[in-house]
């Protein structure tokens, strides 16, 4: 079983989480359905025990903390407003450690610029919201590329903004399972899949 781990903080995008929490759990109950063990153990880590305010004002748990979590095997870090995270030196040093100890790491939007500041895209193919192309351009090292709805370069995947999230974790369950269970989980959201990566 993949376990996925998907951070949460204060003004993180609903959709940028939601979505592939939707996607990793959709896949694992079509395997049920089908006679077979769940391929991904879905669960959301915050810095601490407390309410998450996600944009918009939707209150989140997380149900797990950066001190308690399990290890991940698929870490995802979605975007929003990162300005506060990228200034704690804590949750960078976390995405960095555990990145490193963990198969692949995959961040939707400005989720990016927190990855880029734990350096983990130098020299690395990634991309993000199209409103956020410079400023992840602006870390060294990073090799933007746009016009792309997800860039998989190997332990590091990074995606367009909010929906490219869905598109780039059907890609990884294709990925990480098979690609008859993406096209179902795709089926089974009603969701129409622009499979644009590279």
């Amino acid at each position: 079983m993949v376990n996925v781990a998907i951070y949460l903080f204060d003004e993180v995008e609903v959709l940028d989480f939601a979505g592939p929490f939707e996607v990793f759990s959709t896949a694992s109950r079509l395997q049920v359905r089908a006679g077979n063990p769940p391929g991904f153990r879905v669960f959301t880590v915050a810095d601490r025990a407390r309410p998450v305010r996600a944009r918009g004002g939707l209150m989140v748990s997380a149900e797990f903390t950066l001190a308690d979590h399990p290890r991940p095997d698929l870490l995802v870090i979605p975007g929003g407003d990162v300005t506060g995270e990228l200034g704690r030196a804590d949750v960078v040093e976390w995405i960095a450690r555990t990145s490193a100890a963990s198969q692949l790491t995959a961040s939707v939007c400005t989720g990016a610029l927190l990855l880029a500041q734990a350096g983990l895209l130098n020299d690395t193919r990634a991309t993000t919201h199209w409103e956020d192309l410079d400023q992840l351009g602006a870390f060294s090292g990073v090799r933007v590329e746009s016009g792309m709805r997800w860039i998989d370069a190997g332990k590091i995947v990074t995606s367009a903004g909010i929906s490219a999230g869905i598109d780039m974790s059907l890609h990884l369950v294709r990925r990480l399972a098979d690609g008859e269970l993406a096209k179902r989980t795709a089926r089974q959201m009603d969701f129409a899949w622009e499979d644009r990566g590279s």
